[in-house]
């Protein structure tokens, strides 16, 4: 079973690895604890159907172009482990972080911001009570926040950052946009042709 140790070393011989940025997770995406998960799979949701793949393994990057990556960070339980997820981050490759962190004291979002800047963080308040704690930062210590439990928003935001540099990603955004447009063009024409009672018919409502 690996130890918090183990994980920092392996965080810190990545930075040293000097990799490829074209082989290395483009987001990282962390939470305070696997419970956020549920949370927290919408930004994995939003990534993948943007074309993104996972990369579990940093020297062995998947096909795709555009990675990410996930751990559970504890700014509380393993101050150290976050701190090192930070410190490593540009070394290791990533361009943007998606952080995520519930309750009262959410402080994973904002640290990792203060720890990784430049690089961008976007947070995820879990719960609703969490929001504050995510977005108090001082002036000069910001941090990028969506709506509690918005996860899916925070990596198209990720995505964003990443396609001001990347036309490919860029388009992938534009499709994804046009697509929700559809939709609504879809439901509305729905809804005026068919008439309340026969919108809600088809709805099986």
């Amino acid at each position: 079973m690996p130890t918090v140790q183990d994980l920092i070393d392996r965080l810190e011989a990545e930075a040293a690895a000097d990799a490829d940025p074209e082989t290395t997770p483009d987001v990282g995406i962390v939470m305070g604890s696997d419970s956020d998960l549920p949370v927290m799979e919408g930004a994995y949701d939003a990534l993948s159907e943007l074309g993104f793949a996972e990369q579990t393994d940093f020297h062995d990057a998947p096909d795709a172009r555009f990675t990410f990556e996930s751990y559970v960070v504890s700014a509380h339980r393993t101050p150290e482990l976050m701190y090192a997820y930070g410190e490593t981050a540009a070394a290791r490759g990533l361009d943007v972080i998606v952080a995520g962190a519930g309750g009262k004291s959410a402080d994973l979002p904002n640290m990792t911001a203060s720890i990784a800047y430049p690089i961008p963080v976007i947070g995820v308040p879990v719960q609703e009570k969490s929001v504050d704690s995510v977005i108090g930062m001082p002036t000069g210590a910001p941090i990028v926040a969506v709506d509690a439990g918005k996860s899916f928003n925070a990596a198209l935001s990720a995505a964003q950052v990443l396609a001001r540099e990347h036309d490919e990603l860029e388009e992938r955004l534009a499709a994804y946009h046009e697509d929700l447009k559809g939709g609504v063009a879809d439901v509305s024409a729905d809804l005026h042709d068919r008439g309340i009672e026969g919108f809600r018919d088809r709805r099986g409502e």
